[in-house]
């Protein structure tokens, strides 16, 4: 357990999303990454899908070559993404589930029915160099075969969670949020590092990031739907404010357990 300030990984699919809906050259997911560094970005996240909606493959490229924070490359478990993976050498994989028919990644992997090939394509990257996170819903049985699967890394998926504070539903929030806290826990009880993404906001990056088991955070759509208004750096730095002040709340209920 740490009480450590939550890293904060910045996706840049949505302003390749702007970019690709007039066929145009800007904005630049790259360039935004270098903004979002600028601002204090711990690492940048890039999703490569197989229909390139958003991030392309040049894009990925550059983004390895031209900026100085880990990348993080999410993908599905394809033989051709592993092979541009291997070939682009990021920081880290996470590998997400992926359907040509969603607007976004709809909940997490499935790593019961999924378990063999996964641990393939997590041995096949681990032998590469490159740190392998799975994608997860947050589940004691999701938990326990990641850990089979050989990866170090866990990202619970917490789309659930907000979808249900967004449409006020209380009682469904507030068990989305038992389980995303079992499923830290258990992570690590395990020895998997722990982050979390998916529908966050200010107030639920400050939420999450008082569990002292999440060790990084990675938001993309909230913060490039901030900037229209505020501006990337200010979205990003207000993001760091929030997950800052939510671990201070962890550090207090942990002196007030010892005193």
């Amino acid at each position: 357990m740490s009480h450590k300030i939550p890293r904060l990984g910045v996706n840049v699919d949505h302003v390749a999303t702007l970019r690709n809906a007039r066929g145009a050259v800007f904005p630049d997911p790259v360039r935004a990454a270098l903004v979002a560094i600028a601002a204090g970005a711990d690492g940048i996240t890039a999703h490569l899908r197989e229909d390139r909606r958003h991030i392309r493959d040049e894009d990925m490229a550059r983004l390895k070559r031209e900026i100085s924070v880990p990348l993080n490359f999410e993908m599905a478990a394809t033989n051709e993404m592993v092979a541009i993976a291997i070939a682009t050498r990021p920081h880290a994989c996470c590998l997400v589930p992926e359907r040509r028919s969603e607007r976004t990644t709809e909940g997490g992997l499935n790593v019961l029915d999924g378990h063999d090939h996964l641990k393939l394509v997590t041995a096949e990257l681990g032998k590469a160099g490159v740190r392998v996170s799975l994608f997860i819903e947050p589940g004691k049985s999701a938990v326990e075969a990641a850990e089979s699967i050989g990866a170090p890394v866990v990202e619970l998926h917490t789309g659930s969670w907000c979808d249900a504070l967004a449409h006020g539903e209380k009682e469904r929030a507030a068990q989305e949020f038992i389980r995303i806290q079992a499923a830290a826990t258990l992570a690590e009880k395990l020895g998997l590092e722990c982050h979390a993404g998916h529908g966050l906001d200010f107030a639920t990056a400050a939420t999450i990031s008082a569990l002292p088991q999440i060790a990084e955070l990675n938001i993309g759509h909230f913060l490039v739907s901030e900037a229209i208004f505020i501006g990337l750096p200010e979205a990003i730095r207000t993001m760091r404010e929030a997950i800052a002040a939510g671990r201070a709340k962890a550090r207090q209920g942990a002196h007030g357990e010892h005193s």
